[in-house]
């Protein structure tokens, strides 16, 4: 039997994969964390599964719930928030798999950085302006971030900053970050994005942290920094421009 590794979105129910509601589907045990999956999420689960929220759970305890599962001769849905590529913790429990030799695949999803910029109707690279998006987190409750990995060092190349775990810390980020950006740099925060309870801030580097704060945002939020979202005067493409050659000799 398998563990499904799947991407469960940013938390709106028909977000996810025709792939990924077939494996919900086809799996009599599912894992999810219940702070951050909705329960419509779970509807696609088979009646009568074994739900297990794992938001008190170790990661030993998870494991365990895994193993014993494939024991018994059972797929298990393994719900990650998001897409399983980052912050899922997936390749600390992919390593306890492969010591119990336990089979595994990954289903992704879509991210939650996606469905704010979705959220916003924007795109997060605008010729010109911006080409690079970096997405990354900020360092409070959670593990140390790499050597070498510091906001400033992001900011200072002026790409795109997708930011989560980001938004308790938003005063002193929009601080430091308006030293890079500028105190007028458009600023966006989404809030539970796809959501029925979405909210969404938009604001400059010098005003954003009041208002995230007079909405009472604390968590559950992605912060998006960066010229491309105020951008109006650009080039269009050159993918579509006249002066690109076309056709099958062309590249």
């Amino acid at each position: 039997m398998t563990v499904h590794f799947i991407g469960a979105g940013p938390g709106a129910a028909d977000l996810l994969t025709v792939r990924a509601t077939r494996l919900l589907a086809a799996s009599p045990v599912c894992l999810y964390a219940g702070s951050l999956v909705p329960a419509e999420v779970l509807d696609h689960c088979p009646e009568g599964a074994r739900l297990v929220d794992t938001a008190d759970l170790t990661l030993d305890q998870i494991v365990s719930e895994l193993t014993a599962a494939h024991e018994r001769g059972l797929d298990v849905a393994r719900l990650c928030s998001g897409d399983p590529s980052v912050w899922s913790a997936l390749t600390e429990q992919v390593r306890r798999l492969r010591a119990a030799g336990v089979p595994y695949d990954v289903t992704p999803g879509v991210p939650a950085f996606a469905a704010a910029a979705a959220a916003l109707g924007v795109e997060l690279t605008v010729p010109t302006v911006g080409q690079s998006v970096v997405l990354t987190r900020t360092q409070a409750r959670s593990s140390p971030m790499p050597d070498g990995e510091r906001l400033a060092s992001f900011a200072a190349t002026g790409a795109t900053l997708a930011l989560h775990l980001a938004v308790q810390r938003i005063e002193e980020l929009a601080t430091e970050l308006a030293g890079h950006y500028g105190g007028d740099c458009p600023v966006a925060v989404v809030a539970r994005a796809s959501q029925p309870d979405e909210l969404v801030l938009r604001g400059t580097l010098a005003d954003i942290a009041d208002a995230v704060r007079e909405a009472g945002v604390r968590r559950t939020a992605v912060v998006l920094v960066g010229p491309v979202l105020g951008a109006a005067t650009f080039p269009d493409s050159y993918l579509y421009s006249p002066a690109r050659p076309r056709g099958s000799d062309s590249s």
